[in-house]
């Protein structure tokens, strides 16, 4: 009886983007952020890798650009949704020099980044060196250059950067930590992958009070997915033993680690609010949104959960979307699929557009947040 009030009760909550805040939050004015500044990795990179490694080959970009735009989808990213939303454009990565314009923003998301120092490769391992450290240094080297740009009497040097007084009024959204729990997965054992948990975290906070030493005052922070229910993961899962798998047929391990990085990291956020007394820091729940959309997928339009759109993963192979590979013996190309919007997962890691765009129509409600407050009113709530 109890799992069915719960069930119950996650349905309204999950499926019902109008779910947000309470009467008294949705009184609160609308914010009016110029800017946003995103820190993260290839689930809000919009160009960044691309810029400084080696950009994606078709079909990536083909729904909505129609063209590689520098995302790990077909289309838009959740951090797309989020810039729409508040009517602002899309952020250019802070890495690419060509086109980007800086007025309302910047990315400084890199795929394969960490919260902590890499210690591998991209060539490697695919691990970014553009760290979460990183990426907040190259956030202060933009707001430095900004203020001297200003001084100059030249103005042609202002049109594409930001306004210095525009930083304390940016909305600031940090989503990065999952391929940090991808590294202990592949190196560690549950035991170590845990103990490992606290240095990570302690790094989260650490560049979040850099940030704010640096004048960021609205943060919108999403904790980590649920990594164990990524298809390459379960892909790859032969005749596993009980318990392994989750009643969804998610890799629970992988999902515990997940699941305690995101409560260790919401209790520093909850330490964070006292100790940063004029910063406005919501915590989001991108866990329990993705965790929702993967285990009820077929009742919100979508087929198998753990479907691969681009690309072939199984046992002994792995082509990746836009690659060719064998499989079998016989050459294969990782094209798309026949209709992305059907489908959960683009590429086996990442999102398709049509599931960014139902994430992200639930957490901008508030639907999914801490404190529950919309998006676009997050920047006046004081707890």
């Amino acid at each position: 009886m109890i799992e069915l009030l719960i069930s119950f009760l996650l349905g309204l909550f999950l499926f019902s983007p109008a779910t947000s805040a309470n009467a008294s939050e949705k009184k609160l004015p609308k914010c009016n952020y110029p800017a946003i500044y995103n820190f993260g990795d290839s689930n809000s990179d919009t160009g960044g890798s691309a810029a400084a490694f080696y950009p994606p080959a078709l079909p990536s970009g083909e729904t909505y650009f129609h063209r590689p735009a520098g995302r790990a989808s077909d289309g838009r990213l959740i951090i797309d949704f989020i810039a729409g939303e508040l009517g602002l454009p899309y952020l250019s990565p802070y890495l690419d020099s060509i086109g980007s314009n800086y007025r309302h923003g910047a990315n400084f998301a890199t795929g394969g980044a960490t919260v902590m120092r890499p210690n591998e490769s991209w060539f490697v391992n695919g691990v970014s060196p553009f760290n979460l450290e990183i990426q907040v240094e190259h956030y202060t080297q933009l707001k430095e250059k900004t203020s001297f740009f200003y001084k100059d009497k030249k103005k042609c040097n202002r049109k594409r950067m930001p306004r210095p007084k525009d930083f304390s009024k940016a909305l600031y959204v940090i989503d990065i930590g999952q391929n940090d729990v991808a590294a202990g997965i592949r190196k560690l054992s549950i035991e170590l992958q845990k103990a490992a948990l606290p240095q990570i975290v302690n790094q989260f906070k650490v560049q979040l009070q850099n940030l704010y030493d640096r004048g960021a005052r609205n943060f919108w922070v999403h904790n980590t997915g649920p990594i164990g229910c990524l298809p390459v993961a379960t892909v790859k899962v032969q005749n596993p033993v009980p318990g392994y798998l989750d009643k969804h047929g998610c890799v629970k391990s992988q999902n515990d680690v997940a699941l305690e990085f995101n409560k260790q990291l919401k209790d520093e956020i909850v330490n964070l609010r006292s100790e940063l007394s004029e910063a406005v820091i919501i915590y989001v729940d991108m866990y329990s949104a993705k965790y929702g959309l993967i285990v009820n997928a077929k009742n919100q339009g979508f087929e198998d959960s753990f479907m691969i759109c681009c690309g072939y993963h199984g046992i002994g192979y792995d082509v990746w979307c836009g690659n060719k590979g064998s499989v079998n013996g016989s050459e294969v190309m990782g094209g798309s699929c026949s209709n992305p919007s059907a489908v959960i997962s683009w590429d086996g890691v990442h999102y398709t557009e049509a599931a960014n765009r139902w994430i992200a129509t639930r957490i901008v409600s508030g639907s999914f947040s801490d404190p529950p407050v919309p998006i676009s009113r997050a920047c006046f709530y004081k707890a």
